[in-house]
């Protein structure tokens, strides 16, 4: 039940950037009062709907967030409450500046949190990667599980043939018994 809850809220995520932003306009249709509130919406409208994309895009590009396509629950409480003081903003009551206020700070809030654990998220898959490097740069040196099947050379008294090239210019003759630079 609660990674349904946290799949519902991932794909609540996408649309909210789109309904709540109507959201405020509907409200404003409905409960709204006086023309210079209009002006207002002119602007939060957008900002509201940039907020919510950003914060949404982050959540979604987040290692596990893709790997259990599952919001995080800190995902869920900040921006659900996020979410909440928006829907609260939309009835446009006595107690709209206080919901206006929460919105901004948890929009800050809810920002820094998910670029937090993004940034959480992309170290430990880093680290995760570094560790099976280092084993399997382990394993092709022969100091790692102690599996000689993995080296190249597995006896000592083998034969090990090396061969060198000369870098060096040579002259050569050709038919005529002329000497002639092999760079000519």
């Amino acid at each position: 039940m609660a990674m349904l809850i946290r799949r519902a809220f991932l794909w609540w995520l996408v649309a909210a950037a789109v309904v709540l932003p109507i959201w405020l306009g509907v409200g404003w249709v409905t409960f709204g009062r006086g023309g210079w509130g209009t002006l207002g919406l002119v602007i939060t409208v957008p900002i509201t709907f940039i907020t919510l994309a950003v914060v949404a895009l982050l959540v979604r590009i987040r290692p596990t967030v893709r790997a259990d396509r599952a919001a995080s629950w800190m995902d869920v409480g900040v921006v659900g409450a996020l979410h909440a003081a928006v829907i609260g903003i939309g009835f446009y009551g006595d107690s709209g500046a206080f919901f206006g206020v929460m919105a901004i700070l948890l929009a800050i809030v809810a920002f820094w949190s998910s670029v937090w654990q993004l940034i959480s998220d992309g170290a430990k898959r880093m680290e995760a990667t570094m560790v099976e490097f280092e084993r399997l740069a382990a394993e092709q040196t022969g100091q790692g599980s102690g599996d000689t099947a993995s080296r190249p050379f597995t006896r000592v008294d083998e034969e090990i043939i090396v061969i060198q090239e000369r870098t060096e210019r040579t002259e050569r003759t050709d038919g005529g018994g002329e000497r002639t630079d092999s760079g000519q």
